[in-house]
């Protein structure tokens, strides 16, 4: 266990070092206890044109019971966090960091009362009593399944796509459900009641023989993400970067780029059109791994930027990472280097996710 955003996170369990997990979650199921995360309810009749000004998404072209990964931005065109926003019948549902938690909320409270200043109707809930629950891996649809009371259709998870929702019963539970995750892979976040969430970790665990699904802590959740080519907030963007530079751009749609009207538009949109200074890249590094705060260089030795995100990839087998250089050094193919204590290593710019992604898709 270790301290996390003020919360005490596992790192790992008992029956299963980080290796293990990490590869037991790409080839079967593992379950995250992921409650630490801020969950709250955006409401009013014009929380639609709210959240217009405080994410870059466009929700007003987003069918309800749908998903998608966007961005609170600030006036520079910074990352004040990433998340992920529903879209309700009546509301919108939105998950961000808990390391960012104080700074989300005292941010949304200040556009909050600027908008009601003028007219606007809107209320923000934090979810205090629901924990969070997520379920990742290739197995994940088959161990859920056995839970799920209502509705009673046996192939109803068969008919819900990647960043798509539902209320469903599971074990005679109410829950929402939404596919999605930070590893890559296929599964699900389960939002429910604090009460219920022990004994619902507990049926997911017994499921299908009690060997698919394996508690799995911080460390595969990071090796997973690294691998998916995933942004970790506080490391591999902040405020000082922008939506293009961390190339998260395609979270802007066509709209929105158009319309702008969100905070920081105007750099934001300047950089789509001109293009960034400097680009987030991935890298595979030959001999040891470069952690986050190591220098990339170019092969001459010039100072170009520094690690993010680096360590092994379980899966591949190699060293990954990734950073930030200059525009002109993040073409595919790129050779560069890093300096890991002391010693120069060679690098190379490959395309992310460095594991390709398995989100799931109905046929």
């Amino acid at each position: 266990m270790v301290p996390f955003a003020g919360w005490e996170m596992p790192v790992q369990y008992a029956d299963m070092g980080v290796l293990q997990s990490h590869h037991h979650v790409r080839e079967s199921a593992g379950l995250f206890d992921v409650s630490h995360m801020l969950q709250t309810k955006i409401t009013g009749s014009d929380h639609l044109a709210f959240l217009s000004r405080v994410l870059v998404a466009d929700l007003s072209s987003v069918p309800s019971d749908r998903a998608q990964l966007s961005l609170i931005t600030n006036d520079r065109g910074g990352i004040i966090d990433d998340c992920v926003v529903q879209r309700r019948d009546d509301h919108v549902y939105l998950v961000s960091n808990a390391g960012t938690r104080d700074k989300d909320l005292a941010h949304l409270h200040t556009q909050l009362e600027i908008f009601r200043k003028e007219g606007g109707d809107v209320a923000l809930e934090v979810m205090e009593g629901e924990s969070l629950l997520a379920l990742q891996g290739p197995k994940s649809a088959q161990a859920l399944a056995t839970l799920i009371t209502a509705p009673s259709s046996p192939d109803f998870l068969a008919s819900i796509p990647f960043m798509a929702a539902a209320d469903v019963d599971v074990a005679g539970v109410p829950v929402r459900l939404t596919r999605c995750g930070y590893t890559g892979e296929d599964g699900f976040e389960i939002s429910l009641p604090h009460s219920e969430a022990p004994r619902i970790a507990e049926l997911l665990l017994s499921s299908l023989g009690g060997s698919v699904v394996k508690l799995a802590g911080l460390g595969p959740r990071d090796s997973l993400r690294l691998e998916a080519g995933l942004c970790l907030y506080g490391h591999d963007v902040d405020e000082d970067v922008s939506p293009v530079e961390a190339g998260l751009a395609w979270t802007i749609s066509k709209k929105r780029r158009a319309e702008g009207g969100f905070l920081g538009a105007e750099t934001i949109l300047d950089q789509i059109k001109s293009g960034p200074t400097r680009k987030r890249v991935g890298l595979i590094v030959d001999g040891a791994p470069a952690r986050e705060g190591a220098q990339i260089l170019s092969l001459s030795g010039e100072k170009l930027g520094k690690v993010t995100s680096g360590a092994p990839s379980p899966s591949l087998k190699k060293n990954v990472a990734m950073g930030y250089v200059p525009a002109g050094q993040s073409k595919l193919g790129t050779e560069l280097q890093v300096e890991v204590r002391g010693k120069k290593y060679n690098a190379k710019v490959v395309k992310m996710p460095f594991v390709p992604a398995r989100y799931y898709k109905p046929n």
